[in-house]
């Protein structure tokens, strides 16, 4: 008997060192999460909050990147082409808080002087039932053929998930900001691998209503790593509880 409850002491041991150990690394783990947010954070209050700057020419396109790029300021000009526009489902926005409710984003092209070809966030519709004649009509006032000086900021495609709605080219609606799969199968022809977020000019009337973007990020970082750091604790004083109660018993 007492070589098999030394079996299951050690057992319990064991399996209390592996939890402990485990818990302490996610708890871990969080806390180094924490830091690379509150870096992610500042990078990007500081690019959001500075003065926009020229579009990168064409020759350098290629050579941008999320990490250095994303959420760049930047101010041109540009004119919308009278091609079909597409619109991506949203049920609302992390970066912008005067966006709630479903409704889409207008994904238009623009036309650069060189001729390059540029995808414009024109900004929020909102349109709870995904009317295409209201969607029609909140995006064709914008193609006047004429050039329009637009400030925004520089994004990059994102790729749906495997629970993301297929897009229904037909009625041109998108669940994911995929404008490169847009320019595809809309016949917007070569466009640039990043899409601009409108910030300014507003419509007279706000619609498509585009606007600044703020940073909304979730920072429950702290909070997790104390939880995972407890649960730790609570298997350490499990054990010790169940070992000292051992021991009275054989005592």
């Amino acid at each position: 008997m007492n070589e098999i409850a030394g079996r299951r002491s050690l057992g319990f041991g064991l399996f209390t060192l592996a939890m402990t150990a485990i818990f302490i690394g996610l708890g871990v783990w969080q806390l180094e999460r924490r830091v690379e947010k509150h870096a992610l954070i500042a990078m990007l209050t500081e690019r959001l909050a500075a003065e926009p700057g020229p579009l990168p020419p064409p020759s350098d396109w290629n050579k941008l990147a999320p990490q250095s790029d994303e959420f760049r300021r930047v101010r041109f000009t540009a004119s919308y082409t009278a091609e079909p526009d597409a619109m991506v489902f949203s049920s609302g926005s992390a970066v912008r808080g005067d966006v709630s409710g479903p409704g889409t984003w207008a994904f238009m092209p623009a036309r650069l002087p060189g001729g390059q070809i540029v995808v414009i966030n024109a900004g929020f519709v909102q349109n709870t039932m995904q009317d295409r004649a209201q969607q029609n009509r909140a995006v064709s006032p914008l193609v006047t053929g004429k050039p329009a000086e637009l400030t925004g900021y520089i994004r990059f495609p994102a790729k749906a998930g495997m629970l993301t709605p297929a897009a229904d080219p037909a009625k041109r609606l998108w669940f994911t900001r995929d404008h490169l799969e847009m320019a595809h199968l809309l016949g917007w022809g070569q466009v640039a691998p990043f899409y601009v977020d409108l910030e300014q000019p507003v419509p007279p009337n706000g619609v498509p209503l585009p606007g600044p973007l703020q940073v909304h990020l979730n920072d429950d970082h702290m909070q997790y790593a104390i939880t995972w750091f407890a649960l730790a604790a609570a298997v350490v004083i499990a054990f010790l509880v169940s070992l000292r109660g051992k021991r009275r018993s054989a005592g």
